[in-house]
């Protein structure tokens, strides 16, 4: 059972907020005697031990279990990891001939929708929004995550249609979680990482591949990873050294296209073939 507790105000200052596109707060970062306590307004507590070992969740009365779950499988468990010294990224991940693809980007660049129209043209999915990067000799492997994809209703009605199977929502998005099932193939294996595209914003008349050099695949992972404690300079600086030889892989590139659903189907050509040619180089 949770411990359902109302938050109560707090007179320490958050170390960091990250916030909704409308300016809101979504969560905030406080550091404790303990170690630090995650706040989503008006929806639940985490406390998490200094050691990233232990974490206690606190929902706010009338809060479901459901989307507690999910605060914490999306949100809460990345950064745990992260303060483990693990690579987490902000990025969707499918597997093509046998290896891992990811898509990573901001919140509503596309990655879900690129990674869900891949899924329903039979390509197994890795994960959604939290790609975990092992190394693996002089690569890395790409580690599944739980076998579901977020999607707005116009997404899923273009993808993958009014059957597909759901969970029970929750409280604070209107997207809907679809389930890995006959229509959205699930991959629960690790893969090796072969390519990463980084997503534009879309103004691309058609389908744009530029490749990455280590200082922009850098800049570029370090903008998009999950880090616990940004001020922990430690951690920042082992960060930043895991994130310097993953940059160094000649793997990162820059992927634009028009955001429509007519143009996933070059996307995804495109990509297949970018990806087959990409043998030997990773």
């Amino acid at each position: 059972m949770l411990e359902v507790r109302a938050q109560q105000a707090l007179r320490a200052r958050p170390f960091r907020e990250w916030l909704q596109p409308d300016g809101a707060v979504w969560m905030q970062f406080y550091r404790t005697d303990a170690g630090y306590l995650l706040r989503f307004p008006e929806l639940a507590d985490f406390e998490v031990s200094g050691d990233a070992l232990a974490v206690a969740c606190r929902p706010a009365p009338d809060v479901s279990e459901e989307t507690t779950r999910h605060l914490f499988l999306n949100q809460v468990l990345p950064l745990v990891l992260s303060k483990r010294g693990k690579l987490v990224f902000h990025a969707s991940a499918v597997e093509v001939s046998g290896a891992a693809v990811a898509f990573v980007a901001d919140s509503g660049r596309g990655k879900s929708t690129l990674a869900a129209s891949f899924a329903a043209a039979g390509y197994r999915f890795l994960c959604d929004d939290g790609l975990v990067l092992e190394r693996r000799g002089a690569g890395y492997d790409a580690m599944p995550s739980h076998p579901s994809i977020r999607l707005w209703q116009d997404s899923q009605e273009a993808l993958v249609g009014a059957g597909a199977q759901t969970v029970l929502p929750v409280q604070y998005t209107a997207k809907a979680r679809l389930l890995a099932g006959e229509g959205m193939a699930f991959c629960g294996e690790p893969r090796a990482l072969r390519r990463v595209y980084f997503l534009g914003d879309g103004g691309a008349p058609g389908v744009t591949l530029q490749k990455l050099g280590a200082g922009d695949a850098l800049g570029e992972w370090m903008k998009h990873s999950f880090l616990l404690d940004i001020e922990e300079r430690p951690l920042l600086a082992s960060h930043f050294d895991q994130l310097a030889v993953l940059a160094s892989r000649p793997i990162a590139y820059r992927l634009d296209f028009p955001r429509r659903y007519d143009a996933l189907e070059a996307v995804r050509q495109a990509i297949v073939v970018h990806i087959n040619e990409a043998d030997g180089e990773a």
